[in-house]
């Protein structure tokens, strides 16, 4: 069954301008009967206005039939545009059965095999591995995030901190690199490693970081 046709506006226009709305209708739908059968219409005036749902117009079905069809020598009513299209919609299912038909033999071959093929024959097969272009398992690309609210420097960075730059303070350090990371918006606040970009941040921090507790003085001295 043909549930699909191409249907040309301008064409179709141009041809049937002339037709009154039942007319129209009606041509319409045996065009809709001929491609939903795949077939030529019976010469049968009366049984097409039936099967069109317009028993009351078999007038103007004869009509159509003289300007639109004509009659073969098979006795059935033809039109060679929906001949044309229902012909070249056969061969495409042919086809593509053919092609389908074809894909599952080979399929099911592979699977069967020979006892040398993946599986299947002796049972002696092995499952050959099918190798990306660069010979490589892919692997799923890792994606930039923002700085999770919970992160915190491991002991391996503290370390690194304490040896690098002990004019730093850590956790003045720490805390002013999660402020800005996790204030900041747009593209540029999404890192592939938060470690390596806390280690940066450490070997970039300004001078002068380290907590330099003041001198404590008594505002009282000397008073006594």
């Amino acid at each position: 069954m043909m549930r699909f046709y191409p249907f040309h506006v301008g064409d179709y226009q141009a041809h049937t301008s002339h037709l009154n709305d039942v007319e129209d209708l009606a041509y319409r739908r045996m065009l809709d009967l001929y491609y939903l059968g795949e077939s030529a219409l019976p010469n049968d005036a009366q049984w097409i206005a039936r099967r069109i749902r317009m028993p009351a117009a078999i007038q103007e079905v004869k009509q159509i039939l003289s300007e639109y069809f004509q009659a073969a020598e098979d006795g059935l009513q033809h039109n060679k545009r929906c001949d044309a299209e229902i012909s070249s919609y056969q061969r495409m299912k042919t086809g593509g059965a053919k092609g389908a038909a074809t894909k599952w033999a080979n399929k099911r071959g592979n699977e069967q095999g020979d006892g040398e093929g993946i599986k299947g024959g002796n049972g002696e097969g092995t499952l050959t591995p099918i190798a990306t272009k660069n010979q490589e398992p892919r692997t799923r690309e890792r994606r930039a995030t923002r700085l999770p609210a919970d992160w915190e420097p491991s002991d391996q960075l503290i370390e690194f901190m304490k040896k690098e730059r002990p004019d730093l303070t850590p956790r003045t350090t720490v805390m002013r690199f999660m402020n800005y990371w996790q204030a900041k918006a747009g593209r540029d606040a999404t890192k592939l490693d938060w470690d390596k970009t806390f280690m940066s941040w450490v070997l970039n921090e300004k001078q002068g970081q380290a907590s330099i507790k003041p001198q404590q003085t008594n505002p009282f001295a000397g008073a006594l």
